[in-house]
């Protein structure tokens, strides 16, 4: 069996590690990843010993990449493909006809809202991402809800799994103030961690209106990531007055030691799957405030593993954090990330997730 994932290669969220997570529990000689650009995702590949395929455009709009694509997907006798992303599904659903390979995508986010608050060329490229649907073999769906939205498109039940993802839960890092001495902050002050992409479907807004109104100087909020916002969001810190508390720590690698120094992490997403942001915040051993979307609630299980408040509904999340300082100061909130740690690791391995995958292919084969 002969597997190649494709992925435009700019991702540095969820679905990056997702693919080369699940990739490296492969035999080498059986996958290889293809992009359409360098970045962080094919270098970790290579690192892990992944066979990686740059087949490279000169704009995100050059075309000239399909030809190439299909010789190489039949020039390799690949048995599946398998995508990410709209980038990927929209130039698989070009050559579809000119390949023999089962194509199988992975649904990661919503498709109606993968290009909001981008204007004219948001509505086109949703046009153009919900398109492709159709002409997919079969669908791996990051949860339940996700499965729902697809079945509302057309998709057959019967054409989608869901999957839940998983991580290699590890022996949680010994807790230092490493992180905190580099931020100047203090051993008694309250942390909190959110761990997501500078983009509009993020929720970032809320969590800061909401750190505004708790009004406690010693709460901090430190944001792991980078995105097409950035600047939108540092000005609405400096807006409310926030900077001594918001720290902007960009793209970074040492996540599972963010965490380790954190108190509580943090998800205000208006969509997601099954956010591996917060399986890595469970293998830390810390308990989440999360918005009621995708698969979380498989997850936050029960009230003691953390909270699950709506979408964009502010003065939930402001009463969640609260709740989260509260329970701090009593010296209760380690026992909820505790208890997540527990409920994570028998439940959301990615052990689980490889096997689930793999027997799908064989099947999808036969």
């Amino acid at each position: 069996m002969k597997i190649l994932h494709v992925i435009s290669g700019g991702e540095t969220g969820g679905s990056r590690k997702h693919v080369n997570t699940l990739l490296e529990k492969f035999p080498q000689e059986q996958v290889c990843l293809l992009v359409f650009q360098e970045g962080a995702l094919s270098q970790e590949a290579r690192d892990a010993g992944i066979r990686v395929e740059l087949l490279k455009q000169s704009s995100r709009y050059d075309l000239s990449v399909l030809k190439r694509l299909t010789n190489f997907i039949n020039t390799e006798k690949f048995d599946i493909v398998h995508s990410h992303g709209p980038r990927a599904n929209l130039f698989l659903s070009f050559i579809k006809a000119k390949i023999s390979a089962v194509w199988v995508t992975t649904i990661h986010s919503d498709p109606t809202l993968d290009f909001m608050k981008r204007g004219i060329k948001g509505y086109v490229f949703t046009k153009l991402n919900l398109s492709t649907l159709n002409k997919i073999d079969f669908f791996f769906a990051v949860s339940e809800r996700f499965k729902e939205n697809l079945m509302k498109f057309g998709i057959p039940s019967e054409k989608i799994q869901t999957i839940y993802n998983g991580i290699d839960f590890s022996e949680p890092l010994e807790p230092n103030q490493k992180i905190r001495q580099e931020l100047g902050l203090k051993h008694s002050d309250f942390v909190m961690a959110m761990v997501a992409r500078l983009h509009p479907i993020k929720g970032h807004d809320i969590v800061l209106q909401a750190l505004k109104q708790m009004d406690k100087p010693d709460v901090h909020l430190l944001l792991v990531g980078d995105g097409p916002i950035r600047s939108e969001i540092e000005q609405m810190v400096s807006n409310l007055g926030l900077n001594k508390q918001v720290h902007f720590l960009g793209f970074r690698k040492d996540v599972n030691e963010i965490y380790s120094n954190s108190d509580v992490a943090l998800l205000a997403s208006q969509s997601e799957s099954f956010p591996l942001a917060l399986l890595e915040a469970a293998n830390q051993k810390l308990p989440v405030i999360t918005t009621d979307v995708g698969g979380v609630r498989q997850l936050v299980s029960d009230p003691h593993y953390g909270w699950v408040v709506e979408v964009n509904n502010e003065n939930q999340y402001l009463n969640a954090m609260r709740e989260a300082y509260d329970l701090n100061e009593k010296c209760e909130l380690a026992s909820q990330g505790e208890l997540l740690y527990k409920h994570a690791v028998q439940h959301f391995s990615l052990e689980n997730l490889y096997k689930l995958i793999e027997e799908t292919y064989r099947k999808l084969i036969r």
